[in-house]
């Protein structure tokens, strides 16, 4: 069954350098052996000015589970990873999701 990896940035303390590191953190994970397609997310700004629930969102999709695990455990996850930490320092969650449709 497909599977997608999701990352949730959580809203960070400075915008303005996530979105200036955040290309390069892009590059990386175009890297990852299997990755199929990847989809990169900004999460829309409230209308009445409250902070959003996350600030962005990164899917990773790979052709099954044992595709996905081995894509975070090569080389080049230990080159994204760092990254994806950094970029998350206000907090983050990551998923393994079965794509269902």
């Amino acid at each position: 069954m497909p599977t997608k990896i999701t990352i949730v940035y959580d809203n960070p303390t400075d915008p303005a350098a996530f979105e200036a590191d955040y290309p390069a953190s892009l590059e990386l994970a175009r890297k990852l052996p299997g990755l199929e397609r990847l989809e990169s997310a900004k999460v829309w700004p409230k209308e009445d000015g409250t902070e959003t629930p996350a600030y962005r969102t990164l899917d990773l999709y790979f052709a099954d589970y044992d595709a996905a695990s081995a894509a975070v455990a090569g080389p080049e996850a230990a080159e994204f990873f760092p990254t994806v930490f950094a970029l998350g320092e206000a907090g983050l969650k990551a998923l393994f999701s079965d794509i269902e449709q």
